[in-house]
């Protein structure tokens, strides 16, 4: 009976853990029932993606369409993003999953403040209108 119980009990344990994106007790949360996750903003990547402390798949900000580190405009969109959410909890509402296996998320700091609308009227980044729809209203604007 020993034998076949810890086989069972350690299988039970990993499928807890990946359903939890491998983060450990207590810290970034799975996606909850309402298609949220949450979580303590650990690295800002570059303007438009950062990864929440205890989860290992990076989000990509929904909507948001940041010049790369290396293009004009884009150690300033990193800086920008990197100010306003660094170490800071967020929410965001899962959108989708993308090619590089990232969360898109449109995601939201505690009083509210939507990311995305936040740098595009900062003017570091532009709204990407392929995915947003024109959610943000910036769409077929020069």
């Amino acid at each position: 009976m020993k034998r076949f119980l810890i086989p069972v009990l350690l299988a039970v344990a990993v499928l807890s853990w990946l359903r939890d994106g491998g983060a450990p007790h207590g810290q970034a949360t799975a996606m909850s029932r309402d298609n949220t996750i949450s979580g303590r903003v650990a690295r800002v990547t570059d303007g438009d993606t950062f990864t929440l402390s205890g989860q290992r798949r990076p989000i990509r900000v929904w909507g948001l369409d940041a010049p790369e580190w290396n293009q004009r405009g884009g150690a300033a969109a990193t800086r920008a993003l990197r100010d306003l959410i660094a170490g800071r909890q967020l929410t965001c509402r899962v959108r989708d999953i993308d090619r590089y296996d990232r969360i898109v998320g449109q995601c939201f700091l505690p009083d509210g403040t939507d990311i995305t609308a936040w740098m595009i009227r900062k003017g570091v980044a532009r709204e990407y209108c392929r995915f947003s729809g024109g959610y943000y209203g910036t769409c077929g604007r020069n």
